[in-house]
């Protein structure tokens, strides 16, 4: 029986819908099913997502209509990952680097950075979690979450109300869990260069914290599928439902700041709040 973890608090700012889902969605499950309340920010509404049927952004493509789509997903998702806040902050998708989007001036990750702090300022005042968590920004590429990452990390600094913060992290063990099950199954997935291990290599290194999620890894997996008109690109959603005990049954994480006294390595991101 799991201790009622009720009067605590745990908040994720994130930069897309879907990110929740793939990056720390069994976190999210595992906590608001024992009592905490979980706050998801969501940076963007997803613009350059794809369209249904896996149709990538080109001509034709109407950004209104694939975040009004994303922004239902991501609702559903919150809904099996039992989030008890949704925030929408309503940026505009930068897409990925490789696209020429991102040299919008709309783009999220064109925004001012003490402006987008600003607004997760407001959100730790108003809803003071003990416990805070966004993307690792060194290991994405993508333009957003390097974004939402530095945003949030400027928000915590300023407020100095998370007792604990943490970046998510997807490192070669990971990495190598689903490309070993995918080709049990059939799917070729290649290796990462040297460069790319590097990073994910130094990635395992600082992990701190792991998390057993098996008790919630059915709701990670339904608020994936939430979100059907991405479902094509995403990898995760190619491991087949035999392998998810092996290959997602726990989520990691790297403590960047911690004011608890708590040591590493833990198994809660609570460990040390009384």
């Amino acid at each position: 029986m799991h201790k009622p973890m009720a009067h605590r608090t745990l908040m994720a700012v994130l930069a897309h819908p879907d990110d929740e889902s793939t990056t720390l969605g069994g976190t999210l499950a595992f906590y608001a099913s024992r009592g905490v309340r979980t706050i998801l920010v969501t940076c963007t509404n997803g613009e350059y997502g794809d369209r249904p049927y896996g149709i990538k952004p080109g001509p034709g493509h109407d950004t209104q209509a694939v975040a009004a789509i994303r922004v239902e997903e991501l609702r559903l998702a919150c809904e099996h990952l039992l989030v008890s806040d949704l925030e929408l902050l309503g940026y505009h998708d930068s897409g990925t680097v490789e696209w020429d989007y991102k040299n919008k001036a709309i783009a999220f990750c064109n925004m001012p950075l003490e402006e987008v702090a600003s607004e997760i300022t407001a959100l730790l005042r108003e809803y003071r979690p003990q416990v805070v968590l966004t993307h690792e920004p060194t290991s994405t590429r993508h333009p957003d979450h390097r974004h939402a990452s530095q945003a949030t990390t400027m928000a915590v600094e300023v407020t100095n109300i998370p007792m604990k913060f943490y970046y998510t992290a997807h490192g070669t063990t990971y990495w190598e869990r689903i490309r070993r099950a995918l080709a049990r199954n059939g799917i070729a997935r290649p290796k990462p260069g040297i460069e790319r291990l590097q990073v994910t290599d130094r990635i395992d290194r600082e992990i701190t914290t792991s998390l057993d999620i098996s008790s919630v890894l059915e709701r990670k997996r339904a608020a994936l599928y939430s979100h059907r008109s991405q479902i094509h690109n995403s990898t995760a959603a190619k491991v087949p439902a035999g392998e998810w005990s092996e290959v997602f049954r726990t989520e990691e994480h790297i403590r960047i700041y911690n004011s608890t006294g708590a040591s590493t390595p833990e198994d809660d991101l609570f460990a040390g709040i009384a």
